[in-house]
């Protein structure tokens, strides 16, 4: 019988993290003073842009400018999504900022009322504050006895203190698991939630410091804790009325937050957890956190939509909505009127309007480099120059794809750098949307269904 040879492969894991148009913003790269840097936090130029949206950031972050609405309006290609982004991570995860297209508006499954009513209220936190009962203190001791045959429940005691005092306390199944879960021995200081259970282990003791010759970089030293072993401590949640809405709403309860199937929410289910949320704020349980919604393409929603949102905004509990678009004066949709950015007379009133400027050659420049860095690509200075003159001419978007493109043709000469030969070879290759626009009106007859001259081709 033939020997059969098994040969074995080994694969090297490796963290792929998704590189996204705008993964490289930060924040808005101000300083203190909401003086904008010239390259900060991965935002380049747009100086006034930016500091606006530093006045704005800091009304929202002191709950001055809730119900109102911003309007980013720019050429395309001039870093107003980015804007809105770096203002999304300046304000950090306590306040809430949703993001949605104005094309996501018009969903077969909801009306068009109720998609913007959930991402209004999505942009809307409640800060609940209660008080819970705990037990903190450093373990001296813990025993747990098992049955000799094997089966039974399990009976422990566990030994806690303080700097003042000392118990003992007897451990059922639950607590058992959960210290055998979270690996507690002597010399660890815990929390035990008495409401939960819950065991959160703080770090270990200054004074078993000394008890191994080497630990590890996780390990935390904290002090012994003082005072008495049960305390009374605040806990803060900070959720969405969404998420009210939704737990409130549908049989499975929060469940449905993670299936996403959360439907229409029924007017009665909000005005009660309006009621209930108002009543809590009287005797002092909760606050509210107006956030922001961030609508991008906002010529695209119609008449209907601009009236609903000129209503929502006059609501007492109402986030600031920022808007972006890139067009002039166009129809608003619905009707046959022509409007500024395609925004109704009535609603433009009601907003402060930021523009954006396109980018300067160094500004340019600067963005590519960024984007090399966060693209993980290494690339010549005279091949910077040429990308950097491609983006002046055509755009800045075109100069940002042909990145990773022109990476790739590198690998492939198993050079390291990107060298002006690859930037020409993928500019070759790809044609930008000026030379596909002079393409199609030399090939125009050969085209099916083309109209040719009766009808003028929209560009930019």
């Amino acid at each position: 019988m033939a020997a059969v040879s098994l040969t074995s492969e080994e694969h090297e894991v490796t963290r792929i993290e998704r590189i996204g148009a705008h993964s490289h913003i930060r924040g808005l790269g101000l300083t203190d003073e909401l003086t904008p840097k010239p390259s900060a936090q991965g935002m380049v130029g747009q100086i006034k842009a930016r500091r606006a949206a530093g006045v704005v950031h800091n009304m929202v972050k002191e709950g001055k400018l809730a119900g109102q609405a911003v309007l980013i309006a720019g050429q395309p290609g001039t870093g107003k999504t980015a804007i809105a982004n770096g203002l999304a991570q300046s304000l950090g995860p306590d306040t809430p900022f949703t993001a949605v297209s104005a094309s996501e508006i018009y969903s077969l499954g909801m009306s068009k009322t109720e998609v913007l009513t959930q991402a209004f209220r999505r942009s809307i936190g409640v800060r609940i504050k209660e008080e819970t009962e705990i037990i903190e203190g450093e373990v001296v001791e813990v025993q747990i006895d098992r049955p000799a045959t094997g089966t039974g429940a399990k009976v422990g005691k566990l030994t806690l203190k303080t700097t003042e005092m000392e118990t003992i306390y007897d451990l059922g199944n639950k607590l058992i698991e959960a210290l055998t879960k979270e690996k507690v021995q002597a010399g660890d200081v815990i929390t035990i939630d008495k409401a939960t259970g819950k065991i959160t282990k703080l770090g270990r003791s200054f004074t078993r410091a000394r008890d191994y010759d080497a630990t590890g970089p996780q390990t935390r030293f904290v002090q012994c804790p003082e005072g008495e072993l049960q305390k009374r401590k605040e806990v803060v949640h900070t959720v969405t009325l969404h998420e009210i809405d939704v737990i409130n709403n549908r049989t499975q309860g929060f469940m449905a937050l993670f299936s996403g199937d959360t439907g229409e929410i029924k007017g009665e289910v909000r005005q009660q957890i309006n009621a209930k949320v108002a009543e809590w704020r009287e005797e002092g349980k909760a606050e509210l956190v107006p956030g922001v919604l961030f609508i991008d393409e906002v010529h695209m929603l119609d008449i209907e939509c601009f009236s609903f949102i000129n209503r929502a905004l006059e609501d007492d509990m109402a986030p600031v909505v920022i808007v972006a678009t890139n067009r002039g004066i166009t129809r608003i949709r619905g009707t046959r009127n022509l409007s500024p950015h395609g925004i109704p007379i009535d609603m433009l009133d009601r907003m402060i309007i930021i523009k954006t400027t396109p980018y300067q050659e160094k500004e340019i420049k600067e963005i590519l480099k960024i984007r090399c860095e966060e693209e993980d690509c290494e690339i010549q200075d005279d091949a910077l120059v040429v990308l950097t003159k491609i983006g002046l001419e055509t755009s800045l978007r075109y100069a940002i794809q042909l990145i990773t493109l022109a990476n790739l043709a590198a690998m492939k000469r198993k050079e390291k750098q990107i060298a002006i030969v690859d930037v020409k070879k993928v500019y070759q290759l790809f044609i930008d949307e000026q030379r596909s626009q002079k393409f199609l009106k030399e090939y125009e007859d050969e085209f099916m269904f083309d109209e040719g001259t009766e009808t003028a081709m929209e560009t930019n």
